[in-house]
């Protein structure tokens, strides 16, 4: 039987049986996006002085674009002003394991079938979770770095990486490729981060999940891949 507009509709009407908001203490930027915003998320991230650079390099060039038009959809421009571009469920301790997480983060990320616990996982897969902008959980790293795979989040491969994320940040797609390419490396607030060594067969699936969970808040994250 033919899939209709009517049942489109239909299923567009229907609530979203995981619930968009999950009850979670947060932290924020201010709302706008300057030079300001972008030192900022810089700070938070705790990152050296060359992505912080780079990133005022990819918003000045970003202020001299002009936002792209779509052919045949129509939709309110949007106010990049009126967005907020950091926000981050709030940590009151340093996390040593899994089980020194949020609650409701591990429960959301259960409704939707993701476990983070490695011990109940039973497919061969390795999960970098991210809500918002932060990564809050890497599964199975001890694991794969014993087959010299890193996999883990952008934020924590920046700081231990730094030569590494040097070498190879933007070098598929430029910052100056293209109006969203300049925004996302101005603003970008996590992602993942994966290397894996010549020769080596990574000994698992990878796979990464991002939720945002804010709400009038503009998420841009950033994925890494070398294969040497």
């Amino acid at each position: 039987m033919a899939y209709t507009e009517q049942d489109l509709k239909k299923d567009i009407d229907k609530k979203y049986e995981h619930g968009f908001v999950s009850d979670i203490v947060q932290e924020y930027a201010e709302k706008g996006l300057t030079e300001a915003t972008i030192r900022y998320i810089s700070t938070k991230k705790q990152e050296p002085e060359f992505m912080l650079n780079w990133r005022l390099e990819a918003f000045r060039h970003w202020q001299t674009l002009t936002e792209p038009t779509w052919a045949h959809i129509k939709q309110h421009k949007i106010d990049f002003q009126e967005l907020i571009y950091y926000a981050a469920p709030k940590e009151s301790k340093k996390l040593d394991s899994l089980d020194d997480l949020d609650p409701e983060i591990k429960n959301t990320f259960d409704r939707l079938g993701i476990s983070l616990d490695e011990q109940n996982r039973l497919a061969n897969v390795a999960v970098d979770a991210v809500i918002d902008s932060v990564s809050v959980a890497t599964t199975f790293q001890k694991r794969l770095r014993k087959q010299g795979v890193l996999f883990c989040s952008m934020s924590e491969a920046i700081r231990k990486y730094p030569k590494v994320i040097q070498q190879y940040l933007g070098s598929v797609v430029s910052y100056r490729d293209n109006f969203y390419a300049a925004l996302n490396a101005a603003v970008f607030s996590d992602g993942s981060f994966c290397y894996i060594p010549k020769g080596v067969t990574c000994p698992m699936d990878l796979s990464t999940y991002f939720r945002i969970n804010a709400a009038n808040t503009g998420q841009f994250e950033r994925t890494l891949v070398i294969a040497d």
